[in-house]
């Protein structure tokens, strides 16, 4: 591959920073431009990241940048969903009974930070803060970057790729290239937003609810979910639709806030001293899905991560779809000797599957505000552990997407509403029960049919 050109990418986020990795270690000309502050140096604004869970897709795209270790010693390893019903009832869901297959949770800080000084120890000038990609000229040979000083400046004889997150720059500039490219562009809103919320550590710095576990108190249309930090606090954040009886527009006083929260959160409130001024305090973020297609334009321009495949937070693997970005297009890197090519290929090979996980997030959140406490829906994941530890080579769709990165996301979405569809069926009937004898015919007639 020509490594003559210099490769510009706009937006050292998580996906940015982790390709831009990637391509220093390879001996490619790298900068990287952001148009926020250095994380490192100002603190992020609270209540907009949303902590992540890391699982196998996104950590084999860290462990071929040999940040892995580094990374998953910054996070908590959650080994199910821990259910808080509504009235203060406990009840663990594990995502496997294989060894080793568990979400770590991180956050978006840490881990970015990571990334961002592992590209300055190879290259200390790559990333420029406060500096951003505002357009671009001459058929895409152009590339124009305002500075830190407000300074425009034009790179030419350049490869854009836009990481550069949902409000992409870099997709703007293709869309802009309509008729002639003939793009594709989808933004889908939920009816929903997000808060972010903090539960504190208890006395002596020490986890007040179960420290390995994700938790989620599903209330019909709504949820509030929790994940650990290493310094024993979490991140709670509440899903709530806009407007209606139960939604945002309601709750604009601190007194409808407790009643909401005693009415449907009553264990937590205990546990959220803050919760009245961080209610306040904190902004109302928004859920929303982003298509589009093509991802590129010839051997100039390419979309990667959020930029070509915005998803809801609701399966986890926003971020995981994006480091397997990063790492496809290194696969690909082996095998291409033209720049367009490779864009090509890579476009090809992604867009299915990131269409795929963008529709399976918003199933995941159905399933998680509606299904998790439903009385068939436990009794089909309880069939599945028992499928489980009786055939390890069976994988429920959550495992398929979340444990197997060598099943591509389209593959695992597929198989795995089929096999939804058999097991919610046998599990219609409450009073039913399998033994071992019945595992076997259940799992050889779902061999049979899926």
């Amino acid at each position: 591959m020509d490594k003559s050109k210099k490769i510009i990418i706009a937006g050292s986020g998580l996906v940015g920073s982790l390709l831009g990795l990637r391509l220093l270690q390879r001996g490619f000309d790298v900068s990287l431009f952001e148009s926020r502050a250095d994380m490192r140096k100002e603190n992020i604004s609270a209540g907009r990241s949303i902590n992540l869970a890391l699982s196998h897709r996104g950590i084999r795209a860290l462990k071929l940048a040999g940040v892995d270790e580094e990374i998953l010693s910054n996070a908590i390893q959650m080994s199910g969903r821990m259910i808080h019903t509504l009235d203060g009832q406990l009840a663990l869901q594990p995502y496997s009974t294989r060894p080793g297959e568990f979400i770590n949770s991180i956050s978006r800080r840490t881990l970015n930070i990571i990334l961002m000084d592992a590209i300055e120890k190879i290259k200390p000038d790559a990333i420029h803060f406060k500096s951003k990609l505002i357009r671009v000229e001459n058929d895409c040979q152009r590339f124009v970057i305002e500075t830190e000083q407000k300074e425009i400046k034009s790179m030419e004889n350049a490869i854009l790729i836009g990481t550069d997150g949902a409000a992409s720059v870099a997709r703007k500039t293709l869309f802009e290239l309509t008729p002639h490219l003939r793009f594709n562009y989808s933004q889908t809103f939920q009816n929903y937003g997000y808060k972010e919320l903090t539960i504190p550590p208890g006395k002596d710095n020490t986890f007040v609810i179960e420290k390995n576990a994700l938790h989620i108190w599903p209330r019909g249309n709504f949820m509030m979910i929790a994940l650990p930090n290493p310094d024993a606090t979490y991140t709670a954040t509440l899903f709530l639709p806009y407007h209606g009886e139960l939604s945002f527009d309601r709750l604009d006083t601190k007194k409808s806030i407790m009643e909401f929260y005693q009415t449907y959160f009553s264990d937590a409130v205990p546990l959220m001293p803050d919760l009245e001024s961080e209610f306040f305090e904190h902004p109302t973020g928004h859920l929303y899905t982003v298509k589009c297609s093509p991802w590129h334009y010839e051997d100039k321009i390419l979309l990667m991560g959020d930029a070509a495949h915005a998803i809801i937070p609701f399966y986890g693997q926003g971020m995981n779809c994006g480091f397997e970005d990063v790492f496809v297009f290194d696969e690909l890197l082996n095998q291409h000797m033209s720049w367009n090519n490779l864009f090509e290929s890579f476009s090809k090979l992604r867009k299915p599957n990131a269409d795929a996980i963008a529709d399976l997030a918003e199933d995941n959140f159905i399933e998680m505000r509606d299904k998790v406490a439903d009385p068939v829906f436990q009794k089909k994941r309880q069939l599945e552990m028992n499928l489980e530890k009786k055939f390890p080579e069976y994988y429920s769709k959550y495992a398929l997407v979340t444990f197997r990165p060598d099943i591509s996301y389209y593959d695992a979405m597929v198989k795995g509403r089929k096999q939804d569809e058999f097991l919610m069926n046998l599990c219609a009937d409450l009073n039913k029960e399998w033994g071992e004898k019945e595992l076997d015919e259940i799992f050889n007639s779902m061999i049979s049919q899926i």
